[in-house]
């Protein structure tokens, strides 16, 4: 349940900073959310624990919330519809890859996964968000930037978390 709201608690985070960019060197710029928005694709593989229809359920809330915060005026509706869109394909492919590769080791699971859909995600949510907004060479560096930036982000977590399971299921065998 912890990843649930981590989850949920780092799109709405990731959503209110998408239009707050920073200067990433060689990309040009980079939402602030994307960063944020990186840690979530392996809180989303976590939750697969509890099976694909919690993981659904999750997302489900995000996107509502999310939207809730849109009509109280925080975050501009172009931003949710984007959002939306981007969770619709990006995390449903993602998950559904995930659950083919159930029987492979998590590491397998995360990285071809997160292959798929970051990528696909970058690129609904950024056409989407700012194709009338940016020109079109910034929308391509931020699109390229927030690849790299959410596959290092998401490894850097899985990382991270594959090293505290390791001491968990260490700590539970002694």
């Amino acid at each position: 349940m912890r990843s649930a709201v981590i989850y949920v608690v780092a799109v709405l985070v990731a959503n209110l900073t998408a239009t707050w960019f920073i200067p990433l060197p060689v990309f040009g710029q980079v939402a602030v959310g994307t960063f944020i928005f990186g840690f979530t694709f392996t809180q989303r593989d976590r939750m697969h624990r509890k099976g694909r229809k919690f993981v659904y359920s999750v997302i489900a809330v995000a996107a509502l919330l999310s939207a809730l915060l849109s009509l109280a005026g925080q975050i501009p509706a172009r931003i949710i519809v984007a959002s939306v869109i981007a969770i619709l394909i990006a995390e449903t492919a993602d998950t559904e890859i995930y659950q083919r590769l159930l029987a492979q080791s998590w590491w397998h699971r995360v990285l071809k996964s997160n292959a798929v859909s970051i990528p696909l995600d970058s690129l609904f949510f950024n056409i989407v968000a700012f194709l009338d907004v940016l020109e079109p060479s910034m929308l391509v560096s931020l699109i390229v930037g927030e690849i790299v930036v959410k596959f290092a982000v998401g490894a850097l977590t899985a990382i991270w978390r594959g090293k505290q399971e390791r001491a968990k299921t260490t700590s539970k065998s002694t």
